[in-house]
C-alpha cells in the first residue's frame, strides 16, 4: 500500500504528470504563474534574452509587477522600471505600474491569478504567501524565473512537510503575525529548512485570509520552501470574490508522512515583538521591557491589507503620535488605499500625525520613504529584521502585528494596545 500524500505532494504531483510524488526526489512541473518585480526582473529579462528565445511561452500566466522602489527613487530605479515595463509591453504579459497596482504579494492574490491548487513561482523570496489559498508557491532566483518564462516549467525538489497544528482560541490583539512569529521563535530562522510549512488546527480554521496570507508570508523566514494552508470555507468566500479561474482543491491524506508534527497551545499566546536581527528572537509582549522607537511602518506584504489598517485606525483614532516618532502607513495595494480613504482610515492617520503613503515595498527593504539613521530604532509589521535592513547597518528593526505598532507609535516606546 502506497503512503499518503501531503497537500504539496499532492500538487508537485498534478503539476508533474505523476500520481504521486516522494519528498526529496527531483521533479519537473507545469506553472501557472511566473511572477517578478522591478528588482528581480530586470535580471531575469537579461538571462532570457540570452537563452535565444524571442516570446514569452505563456504571457498569460506572467505577471511583472512594479512594487519595490516605486515611486522610482533616483535616476537607477527610473531605469529599472523602465526597462520591466518596455519588456512586459513588448511581451504583453500581465503588468502593474505605479498607480494601478500594488505590493506584488498582495496583488497577485487579490487580482486572482493564483488560486487553490496552483504551482507557482516567483523571484521573490516572499512568493510563498499564495500557500495561504492552498497554493505551491515559492520563491525562486531571477535565472529561475528567465528559464521558467521561456519555458512554462521549472524543477524542482519535493519537500519534506512539518505540520503546524495551532490550538485553542486567540485573545484580543493577536493574530496571524503573531501566530507565525512565535512559530518561527520556537523553531529557529533554519528551522524548518527546504521543507513545507503546512498550518491547521482549530485557530487556522477561524483565522481570516488575511491572518493566513501573513503566516505563510512568513514561511521563508524560518527557511521553508512554502507555507500552506488547506482551502476551507473562508478559502471559497475569498475565491468567489477575487478568483479568475476554476480552483482546485487538494488536502492532505489522513496517512501523509510528515517530518514532523508540532502542536502549540494558543489559549495563552500574548502578541510577539521580533528582537533585531533576527525574526526567531521573538517575545511575548509583556517581556519587551522599556525600548523606545523613532519610527513605527505599518504595510508591507506581510501586513498592508485592509484589515490591518483596520486594526491600526482603531488604536489611532482620537489619539496622537509620540512626537519623537515617525508613524509611515502603507496600504499594500491601490484598492486597498481606496477601501482605506473611503472608510475614513486615512484620515484617521494622518489627524493622528502619520503619513499615509502610496502603496510600496520601499521601507521594508531600506529603499526608500522610511531608512533608519544611525542609531535609529523602529517597530514595523514588515517581515525582516536583519542587520541594516531598514537603512543604517547601527539601527533596529522590531517585528510586530498592526496593534502593537500603533500602540508603539503612541506612547513612543513598545508598547502593547491595552496600556491605552
Amino acid at each position: 500500500m502506497s503512503k499518503g500524500q501531503t497537500i504539496t505532494q499532492k500538487i508537485l504531483a498534478a503539476h508533474g504528470g505523476r500520481e504521486t510524488v516522494e519528498a526529496g526526489e527531483f521533479i519537473t512541473v507545469q506553472l501557472d504563474l511566473m511572477l517578478a518585480n522591478d528588482i528581480t526582473a530586470p535580471l531575469g529579462i537579461t538571462e532570457f534574452r540570452k537563452t535565444g528565445a524571442q516570446r514569452v511561452r505563456f504571457p498569460e500566466k506572467v505577471a511583472l509587477v512594479q512594487d519595490h522602489f516605486v515611486p522610482a527613487r533616483d535616476i537607477r530605479s527610473a531605469q529599472q522600471a523602465k526597462f520591466v515595463k518596455d519588456f512586459a509591453f513588448e511581451q504583453k504579459v500581465n503588468y502593474w505600474e505605479v498607480g494601478r497596482g500594488g505590493i506584488e504579494h498582495a496583488l497577485i492574490p487579490d487580482e486572482g491569478l493564483v488560486v487553490s491548487g496552483d504551482c507557482a513561482i516567483g523571484a521573490d523570496s516572499h512568493t510563498c504567501t499564495y500557500g495561504a489559498l492552498g497554493a505551491f508557491s515559492t520563491g525562486v532566483g531571477s535565472t529561475d524565473f528567465a528559464a521558467a518564462i521561456a519555458t512554462g516549467e521549472t524543477w524542482l525538489r519535493v519537500p519534506e512537510s512539518i505540520k503546524f497544528v495551532y490550538r485553542g482560541q486567540l485573545r484580543p490583539w493577536v493574530g496571524g503575525k503573531d501566530l507565525i512569529l512565535h512559530t518561527i521563535g520556537l523553531i529557529g530562522v533554519d528551522g524548518a529548512l527546504y521543507q513545507a510549512m503546512e498550518f491547521c488546527g482549530e485557530v487556522i480554521s477561524n483565522l481570516d485570509m488575511a491572518g493566513r496570507l501573513t503566516m505563510c508570508n512568513m514561511a521563508i523566514e524560518a527557511g521553508a520552501k512554502n507555507g500552506i494552508i488547506a482551502p476551507d470555507a473562508i478559502t471559497a468566500a475569498y475565491e468567489k470574490e477575487h478568483a479568475k479561474r476554476s480552483p482546485k482543491i487538494y488536502a492532505s491524506d489522513p496517512a501523509a508522512v510528515y517530518a514532523q508534527t508540532i502542536e502549540i497551545d494558543c489559549d495563552k499566546l500574548e502578541p510577539q515583538v521580533s528582537f533585531p536581527h533576527l525574526p526567531s528572537n521573538a517575545k511575548p509582549i509583556s517581556k519587551v521591557g522599556e525600548v523606545t522607537i523613532d519610527q513605527s511602518v505599518i504595510g508591507s506584504c506581510t501586513n498592508g491589507r485592509i484589515e490591518d489598517l483596520r486594526v491600526a485606525a482603531e488604536i489611532l483614532c482620537g489619539r496622537k503620535v509620540h512626537p519623537r516618532v515617525r508613524l509611515i502607513v502603507i496600504p499594500a495595494t491601490q484598492q486597498i488605499q481606496k477601501m482605506a480613504i473611503h472608510e475614513g482610515i486615512a484620515d484617521v492617520i494622518i489627524d493622528a500625525g502619520g503619513v499615509f503613503s502610496t502603496p510600496t515595498c520601499g521601507p521594508c527593504l531600506g529603499g526608500h520613504m522610511g531608512i533608519l539613521a544611525d542609531g535609529e530604532r523602529a517597530i514595523a509589521t514588515t517581515n525582516r529584521n536583519f542587520l541594516g535592513r531598514m537603512g543604517h547597518l547601527k539601527s533596529e528593526v522590531y517585528l510586530a502585528n498592526p496593534a502593537i505598532a500603533a500602540a508603539s507609535a503612541i506612547l513612543g516606546r513598545i508598547a502593547s494596545p491595552e496600556e491605552l
